[in-house]
This record gives C-alpha cells, sequence and structure tokens, in this order.
C-alpha cells in the first residue's frame, strides 16, 4: 500500500504563485508515475500534470507554460510549481500515483490518491 501526503495550498491573489508537495510513504518502490489533479466546486476532478520517474512529464493545456511539476525520487516527493495563477485555478489539489510506466491522464488510471489540499486564488 501507498500513502501520499499533500502540502502547500492556501490563499494567493491573482498572478502570484504556490507550489505544491505530496510525500508518498510505504511501497513507493511500487510507484512508476505521478501525477497532480484538481477539482473545482461542481465540476469533475480533472488531470493537470504527470511525471514519469525518468522525469518525462506531459501538462493539461490550461496549465501548460505556468505550472510545473517534478520529482525528487530519492525523496519520494512529486512537486508542483504553480506560476501566473488565475482565480479559474482554484480548486482541491489531488496528488495521484500509479504503478504502471505510462504518463497517462484519465483519473481512473490511478491507483493511489492524496486527500487533497486547497487553493484559492482571488482575484
Amino acid at each position: 500500500q501507498v500513502q501520499l501526503v499533500e502540502s502547500g495550498g492556501g490563499l494567493v491573489q491573482a498572478g502570484g504563485s504556490l507550489a505544491l508537495s505530496c510525500a508518498a510513504s510505504g511501497r513507493t518502490d511500487s510507484i512508476n508515475t505521478m501525477a497532480w489533479f484538481r477539482q473545482a466546486p461542481g465540476k469533475e476532478r480533472e488531470f493537470v500534470a504527470v511525471t514519469g520517474s525518468g522525469g518525462s512529464t506531459s501538462y493539461a493545456d490550461s496549465v501548460k507554460v505556468r505550472f510545473t511539476i517534478s520529482r525528487d525520487n530519492a525523496k519520494n516527493t512529486v512537486y508542483l510549481q504553480m506560476n501566473s495563477l488565475k482565480p479559474e485555478d482554484t480548486a482541491v489539489y489531488y496528488c495521484a500515483a500509479r504503478r504502471g510506466v505510462l504518463l497517462r491522464v484519465g483519473r481512473t488510471e490511478y491507483d493511489y490518491w492524496g486527500q487533497g489540499t486547497q487553493v484559492t486564488v482571488s482575484s
């Protein structure tokens, strides 16, 4: 089993930056791909960014250029640096991990989930 714990959410003004972290524990040797998803009120959970164990990445079009995903395999931690934040980025952000090596963007493809951290961007 794998446990994921997010941190770093909060309130920020539009145009500002926030950095999220997600620490994995337990059977971390089973994890290959880690990703961030988000869910705004009344909306479905959507893909934000993903990274493979070798450092490859992919982003949703809505966050490309503004957000950067990275990981420290030695610390079993994945990060999401969010710049130029917009009010529409307001959501609960979830960390996810999967055993597979492909950079999947569908939420049903992920085996493990964190509890989420709130990000609120004021206008």
